[in-house]
């Protein structure tokens, strides 16, 4: 099927699938040059020659693929200059061309989507060698919900030796399924939730205690900790803060949804990604396997009160 004939969603798709990979090799040549060229933003956030560079490759690929859809980067960069054309991707993945696009996104329009970007997920792990916990994502809302998703791991094997062959890209899109990982069903008869690995304080670990874990996974990475729930290696991921931003969880949240998983705010309320909204998530992130309601409802009162004024939820969305 000519990429010309394909409904915006798939070649939105396609043309993320192809960058982040683009992507993906940029911030593996930053790590073996040694140059990590890192800002520090604020505690324990930093921003490095990756992160930059990751982004205007993805920014400036994808805006010239479709020039009338906003885009949000994670990154503050100079619009004025110049990119490369090294450093663009404009061939679109045909194993997702491939794929019919479910029938209720088939004539989604421009006005419909925007897409989140966050070049570099897990920065503060990047530059501390905890490179599993890397991602790249690229979110694609329509109509304000997150509707599909690639979450890139650029260094995707990099323990199993010199010659190993680095990276894999995961791509999903609700009512169609997820690629490129094979899913898994957490452990019965364990509670495994995973939370911040740097990024954390009292409230955050009075709540994911309240939710009774069998085992807590600290790990770095809004996407990385996403993967985990999706390949069935824990059941929740609980973050009581307003920190996470909305190029954090677009993505994620379009992969666990399309695999039966959902990602809310700590109160259980969707959270939206249409144009005008801000950036932050202020209200938290809940994201499970199963069971939501339960997790919801296991959350202490007294926490939700200090989120549930923050952010009014969407009205119902209409069905895909």
């Amino acid at each position: 099927m000519a990429a010309s004939s394909t409904s915006l969603v798939m070649r939105i798709l396609a043309a993320s699938v192809s960058v982040s990979n683009r992507a993906a090799g940029i911030v593996r040549d930053v790590m073996k040059n040694g140059d990590l060229g890192i800002v520090e933003k604020g505690k324990n956030d930093f921003q490095t020659e990756a992160d930059r560079t990751a982004q205007k490759c993805i920014v400036t690929s994808l805006h010239r693929h479709f020039p009338k859809i906003p885009i949000y980067g994670e990154e503050s960069l100079d619009t004025e200059e110049s990119i490369p054309d090294h450093l663009t991707e404009q061939e679109l993945c045909a194993k997702v061309l491939q794929q019919s696009c479910p029938p209720g996104l088939l004539n989604i329009r421009d006005e419909d989507v925007v897409i989140w970007v966050d070049p570099l997920d897990g920065t503060t792990e990047y530059t501390q060698g905890y490179l599993d916990h890397v991602t790249i994502l690229i979110g694609v809302a329509v109509r304000g919900r997150a509707t599909g998703g690639v979450i890139n791991q650029p260094f995707y094997n990099y323990k199993a030796g010199p010659h190993a062959t680095l990276g894999r890209c995961i791509w999903g899109l609700v009512g169609l399924g997820s690629f490129g990982l094979e899913h898994g069903k957490p452990p019965q008869g364990q509670n495994i939730i995973t939370t911040s690995r740097v990024h954390s304080d009292d409230i955050i670990t009075e709540a994911v205690d309240a939710c009774q874990p069998t085992e807590i996974v600290r790990v770095g990475g809004a996407g990385h900790k996403m993967l985990l729930l999706i390949e069935g290696k824990a059941h929740a991921y609980i973050y009581a803060n307003p920190g996470c931003q909305k190029w954090d969880t677009c993505a994620p949240e379009a992969v666990l949804h399309a695999v039966g998983g959902r990602l809310t705010d700590i109160l259980g309320r969707p959270i939206p990604y249409h144009a005008h909204v801000t950036p932050s998530n202020p209200s938290g992130l809940l994201a499970t396997v199963t069971n939501h309601s339960w997790y919801v409802s296991h959350i202490p009162n007294h926490i939700k009160d200090k989120f549930r004024d923050v952010e009014q939820p969407l009205p119902p969305a209409s069905s895909l």
